[in-house]
């Protein structure tokens, strides 16, 4: 029997529409690997064997199994969305565990293309923090399990690293798929408002939370993007030649990005321009307000997501979270400091198509009981590691991140893309031509 763990979903999903494959024997490979490996890694808050068996015997006997563009493909998906049957539990013991009673719409649409849902991941409490741990469980990066996975999608980033599911669902609202991406070796893309149905939480974090794919390939991404956003995400025959702005520069005052990423993003640079593309140094004109205005509309969106949860089941850093954002939500729900962000952005991204920066500004802290520690540890470990994410939820614009070689420890590096609204495939056009230039290996060698 051939062994469909480690596959991309490209691969999986043609060999199940051409019978070389059934989607339960796929599923079933994956379910096994998750069995073996999820002790040491913590992807998972609940697996759902039989009922992905049984999901997978539907979708073998589908009368459309020739067009389903993720036919038997295995996905994990993020607990903070519904999954029929199951509770959505958003990494917390404050939330109810009865099972819900529909899909949410990114899920409905995944399991529509073919897709069959092995499990729902770990998160940090609200998906709050850019580590991934709390009451059910802490996600362990695979290629080095003595550290975090990231967040707050760690656990779905978790999952692909470790080959336990060739696709993944997660969410971003200040970096939470492209936090654990580049940490984990693998490509996400955060798509622009409007894109991607968003529905997470009361109210997105304000508009600034997108849900979006976690892959090992571009190619998956692109099609875990297609389907989620239920229109194509078209490829160009031969993508055009772009004005990449190069910048090594974070928006915090203080803040300033370790040397091996710095390294990345010069010589992607490098790479590219070889490549056609005309690449010059620039720096975004980030406001030096920036922080600040993170601040209140990451805390505010803290704030009406825990608003109706009992406080005493939080964890400590939540409930000061929600406490500080509760002064700031009307400002933010009535203030225009995201369009004003906009508009002093907009003349930089006229002038270039695409900004490639670094995808974290150091390495990810080690897996630890971070729901244990204080906020203001938390915050600074956060904005120290991750401060190149923010603006672009802010923004509202896309951003992706691609793997791109490797830290001293011999743990993925990687580099961010971002794009003006609507560049999504463009983005996706130069992440292909990285990784045909610079492939990386697409899982964690866990035995």
């Amino acid at each position: 029997m051939t062994d469909w763990a480690g596959r991309s979903a490209v691969e999986i999903a043609a060999a199940v529409r051409e019978k070389r494959a059934t989607a339960r024997e796929v599923v079933a490979g994956h379910l096994a690997r998750i069995a073996r490996l999820d002790g040491r890694v913590g992807a998972f808050r609940t697996v759902r064997a039989r009922a992905a068996l049984d999901e997978a015997d539907e979708v073998g006997s589908r009368p459309d199994l020739a067009e389903l563009p993720l036919a038997g493909v295995p996905v994990a998906v993020k607990d903070n969305l519904a999954v029929s049957g199951e509770s959505t539990r958003n990494g917390s013991a404050a939330t109810s565990d009865l099972p819900r009673t529909e899909d949410h719409v990114t899920v409905a649409r995944l399991r529509a293309a073919g897709a069959v849902v092995v499990g729902l991941t770990n998160v940090p409490e609200l998906c709050v923090f850019g580590t991934t741990e709390g009451v059910h469980g802490t996600a362990r990066n695979p290629w080095d399990t003595s550290r975090t996975a990231g967040g707050s999608s760690g656990g779905s980033a978790a999952a692909v690293a470790a080959g336990m599911v060739p696709l993944a669902l997660g969410n971003d609202g200040m970096g939470s798929l492209r936090i654990p991406a580049a940490a984990c070796g693998l490509v996400t893309v955060k798509p622009g408002y409007g894109v991607v149905p968003a529905g997470i939480g009361n109210g997105d974090w304000f508009g600034m939370s997108e849900n979006g794919p976690l892959a090992t390939t571009v190619a998956d991404a692109r099609l875990m993007l297609s389907v989620l956003a239920d229109t194509g995400v078209p490829r160009a025959a031969k993508p055009p030649a772009v004005t990449v702005a190069a910048s090594v520069r974070t928006p915090l005052r203080g803040v300033t990005v370790s040397g091996p990423y710095a390294t990345a993003v010069r010589e992607a640079a490098r790479l590219l321009a070889g490549a056609g593309h005309r690449v010059r140094r620039a720096d975004p004109p980030y406001p030096a307000s920036i922080g600040f205005t993170a601040l209140r509309h990451w805390s505010a969106g803290t704030a009406m997501d825990a608003a109706g949860l009992d406080p005493r089941r939080l964890d400590r850093r939540t409930r000061v979270q929600a406490a500080l954002g509760r002064r700031f939500v009307e400002g933010v729900r009535t203030g225009d400091a995201r369009e004003r962000l906009r508009g002093r952005l907009e003349p930089f991204f006229a002038e270039h198509d695409v900004l490639l920066c670094p995808a974290l500004a150091r390495r990810l802290p080690r897996a630890a009981p971070w729901h244990e520690r204080g906020w203001l540890r938390n915050a600074l470990v956060n904005g120290a590691c991750s401060p190149m994410t923010g603006p672009w939820n802010l923004a509202g614009w896309p951003a992706a991140v691609v793997p791109f070689g490797t830290l001293p420890s011999g743990t993925p590096c990687a580099v961010q893309l971002v794009g003006r609204p609507g560049s999504e495939a463009a983005l996706l056009d130069l992440a292909e031509r990285i990784e045909q230039l610079r492939p990386w290996p697409r899982t964690a060698p866990l035995a």
